[in-house]
């Protein structure tokens, strides 16, 4: 059994966002709470410098992109990007090279992680404030989340809001990692952590925040179905492994699939097997 390479982890988290609600629960959020949020950005400036941590193949920044718009018509947005993955990477550039809604928006890439990019930044000395910074889904990969964490907030211009998505502890993820981690291949390399273990982290930091919960679900009756391929890539991309099914040992399957059942991990709608995927989304001051 091994980990997920970078290309394995794309098309394993492609079918995770074919059959889960993710995308929908960001969109909800985006319309019922994101204009409130941003509209005090920049505090009239006439420029709104951005900055997205992990921010993947950019659909959701763009989405963020544009609400800012709305809110401040004919003010320049500045924004950068970090993102490890050249893939997603070359994704974002071609969808920003297709949008015709962009032209004050200016795009900066960093092929980085989060840690190359803060230690490119202290080497620099040059400390650039920012008036939105978001890391959305990104912090189960970083290794020093307290830190990460301070030190982006420590990026924030005056009045600037930094909005983390990450999984709720009202989540079957929360259930799995907690309840049922010995059903869990070792190989994976990310870390447990929902939507608690972030506000511990603000609280020792003594910021100001508010958490926003948006439920969402994940269809994973495929995992169930024997030899379906799509099942197989939602199993590699709930474990972090290349082919788990074909190569974790049947009682470690058979135990993982138990624990996905489990009604405090998934309910059951017209047949199928809908896993909890709700989200929390904290806007730090």
């Amino acid at each position: 059994m091994r980990s997920l390479t970078a290309e394995e982890y794309v098309e394993a988290f492609k079918s995770f966002l074919d059959h889960s609600t993710e995308h929908q629960c960001m969109d909800e959020f985006n319309r019922e709470e994101m204009p409130n949020i941003v509209a005090s950005l920049g505090n009239g400036k006439s420029t709104i410098n951005v900055l997205g941590i992990g921010s993947g193949t950019g659909e959701q920044d763009l989405k963020m992109i544009r609400i800012l718009q709305a809110a401040h018509p004919g003010v320049l947005i500045d924004n950068e990007i970090i993102e490890p993955n050249p893939q997603h990477v070359a994704a974002y550039r071609e969808l920003v090279n297709q949008a015709s809604d962009l032209q004050n928006v200016s795009f900066v890439w960093h092929q980085l992680t989060s840690l190359e990019y803060e230690q490119q930044v202290k080497e620099k000395g040059t400390h650039k404030k920012f008036d939105f910074i978001h890391m959305i889904q990104m912090l189960y990969r970083v290794e020093d989340i307290p830190n990460t964490i301070k030190f982006f907030h420590s990026c924030l211009d005056h009045h600037g809001k930094l909005l983390i998505i990450i999984l709720s502890d009202s989540s079957g993820w929360a259930t799995l990692w907690e309840k049922y981690r010995h059903c869990l291949p070792s190989t994976d390399c990310g870390h447990y952590i929902t939507s608690n273990g972030i506000t511990d982290v603000l609280k020792r930091l003594g910021v100001e925040y508010q958490v926003y919960e948006f439920p969402s679900g994940w269809d994973i009756t495929e995992c169930f179905i024997e030899g379906d391929p799509v099942g197989g890539l939602m199993m590699d991309f709930l474990t972090g492994t290349k082919n788990f099914l074909g190569t974790a040992p049947p009682g470690l399957r058979r135990r993982l699939q138990e624990a996905l059942c489990q009604p405090e991990c998934s309910s059951k709608k017209d047949g199928r097997i809908i896993f909890s995927n709700n989200l929390s989304m904290i806007v730090v001051e």
